[in-house]
């Protein structure tokens, strides 16, 4: 290198650390992972939350700046760092910076194989975890909102299942729900019981959660569609999305055109959208704006 190649080189050098040095340092968001130690699943269950920039950037400022939260429950074969680990971090950071939603938490659990319920033979008592332990832990340990309208549950596939059923069962602590390709069985227990004696891999989950056979009052009364029924009035105040790809590979398209159509005969106000596509992440991610704009609308945080 000749010297007034070393000369022009060491100026750019400089300014660029003058640049560094001077430039604002910005908050970022982050994630934060840790593990519950359960007393009602015997084991700890890990779990992730996501942290928008303003959270540690107003800490000093606004110590007392709370934040809604939104449950976020994974699918059947993904754990509580999925989401995050696959783009869901960035989509929300992007959605923020360009004002398309507003300020507000995801937690998610990792929920295994148990449809986020309690199983028939009550030896896993998911569901309980969720309510009784779960929830307490992250609205006790992050500055959020209290109360049902600053709480909202979405979920994807089996996660899509167990946050319509939370939701539809305790509409008292939800203000919203979505759901994504949710896990909406038409099928009869019967037909399941022979489908899992066949060898078919979603019989074989469903017999670990809901019994073997099927227990079918207990997969009645998780039932998202019995639980609509039962919960109708209730869910007149519970702001409801939910979508599907047209070419699910699972069939979960038929489950969620019955909700549709149930809640349209029982006048329950929901958003449905059935879209080109199958049950995969990348189907989940195109959406996931979406349906992030969807809460961020429900928690009131978008006036327009």
């Amino acid at each position: 290198m000749r010297p007034g190649q070393i000369s022009r080189c060491l100026r750019v050098t400089f300014l660029l650390a003058a640049f560094v040095l001077t430039r604002p340092v910005h908050a970022q968001s982050r994630i934060d992972c840790n593990a519950l130690n359960s007393q009602i699943l015997k084991h700890p269950v890990h779990y992730c939350v996501y942290l928008p920039a303003s959270y540690d950037a107003g800490a000093a400022k606004h110590p007392a700046q709370t934040y809604p939260v939104l449950y976020f429950l994974h699918g059947l074969g993904d754990n509580e760092r999925t989401l995050f680990n696959t783009g869901g971090w960035t989509l929300l950071d992007d959605l923020r910076q360009q004002r398309n939603i507003g300020e507000f938490l995801v937690a998610a659990a990792e929920g295994g194989q148990t449809f986020y319920i309690n199983s028939a033979d009550g030896t896993v008592r998911y569901s309980d975890f969720f309510l009784k332990e779960f929830i307490p832990l992250i609205e006790g340990k992050y500055r959020i909102k209290k109360g049902r309208d600053s709480r909202a549950i979405s979920g994807i596939s089996m996660g899509g299942y167990g946050a319509l059923r939370f939701a539809f069962a305790h509409p008292e602590m939800f203000s919203a729900i979505s759901a994504q390709s949710a896990a909406l069985i038409t099928e009869s227990p019967q037909d399941l019981d022979i489908a899992g004696r066949s060898g078919a891999p979603l019989g074989k989950v469903l017999a670990t959660v809901f019994g073997s056979p099927i227990d079918v009052q207990h997969w009645k009364t998780n039932s998202p569609f019995n639980l609509a029924k039962k919960n109708e009035s209730a869910l007149r105040q519970l702001a409801i999305y939910f979508n599907c790809g047209q070419n699910d590979n699972y069939g979960f398209e038929k489950g969620a055109a019955a909700l549709h159509q149930q809640l349209q005969k029982q006048n329950v106000k929901h958003e449905y959208h059935l879209y080109p596509g199958d049950h995969s992440f990348s189907y989940f991610m195109a959406h996931f704006p979406e349906v992030m704009e969807f809460h961020s609308h429900a928690f009131g945080l978008n006036k327009d």
